[in-house]
């Protein structure tokens, strides 16, 4: 019994490996497909970019060279009630 698993292990499993260097030898050595040459782009006829930008800077300038920034809306609490406190107070 151990004298087969001696010989699958030796010589069997030696078979994946030589078809695997065989494949690899034949990829190495496989010649290029010239293909033959187009004129055009394959690509769309659209322009690269239909809505061009306009001039920079594109957002108002703030700090020391530009407009100062908006006031910050006024501050507005909520009304919490004090259900406990007035059944205490009276």
């Amino acid at each position: 019994m151990d004298t087969w698993t001696f010989v699958f292990l030796m010589v069997g499993l030696k078979i994946p490996v030589v078809l695997l260097l065989s494949l690899v030898w034949w990829a190495v050595h496989q010649t290029t497909d010239v293909e033959p040459e187009v004129s055009d782009d394959g690509g769309s006829k659209r322009p690269r970019n239909p809505h061009p930008r306009g001039p920079l800077p594109r957002h108002p300038r703030r700090g020391a060279h530009g407009e100062r920034a908006p006031q910050s809306p006024p501050r507005v609490r909520s009304v919490v009630s004090r259900v406990g406190d007035r059944h205490r107070a009276g």
